[in-house]
């Protein structure tokens, strides 16, 4: 997608399942390699996407989202099930470039809105998504993509 400050935002293949297991593992969340490379390589071929912030080494962050129709809007939902960013990587900015990174891959599949799912007493995730746009809504934070007017 584009590099800022060294930080490089791509999508996440299978060949990056090792270095994302040891993101994942060292944040709580530990998923085996091989299991994380069958669904990368799943999430390529659906609605959806995985998208990496790369630095220096293995990766410093990942958003995951999928979009999918609503009965109630003309444009499909996109939807952030992952969002990761290693305690190093943190109050950088890699955050924020993700987030501008699935904005910009939700418009392109035709998206309206985005929800980001993740439990609103996690520690900054409140102050962080009213500081990108993002609204409390129904158990999930939500933004519009496109300017209204």
């Amino acid at each position: 997608m584009g590099s800022r400050y060294g930080l490089e935002i791509r999508s996440a293949l299978p060949a990056d399942a090792a270095g994302l297991a040891e993101l994942l593992s060292a944040s709580g969340h530990p998923v085996p390699s091989h299991v994380l490379a069958e669904q990368l390589e799943v999430l390529r071929y659906g609605h959806g996407t995985a998208l990496l912030a790369l630095e220096w080494g293995p990766p410093s962050g990942i958003v995951v989202l999928h979009w999918y129709p609503v009965l109630e809007q003309a444009s499909p939902v996109a939807q952030i099930t992952m969002l990761l960013v290693a305690p190093d990587g943190r109050r950088r900015g890699v955050g924020r470039q993700l987030l501008k990174a699935a904005s910009q891959a939700a418009r392109m599949a035709g998206c309206g809105t985005m929800q980001l799912l993740a439990a609103t007493e996690e520690t900054g995730l409140p102050e962080f998504c009213g500081a990108t746009g993002f609204v409390p809504s129904a158990g999930c934070f939500v933004r519009p993509l496109r300017k209204k007017g």
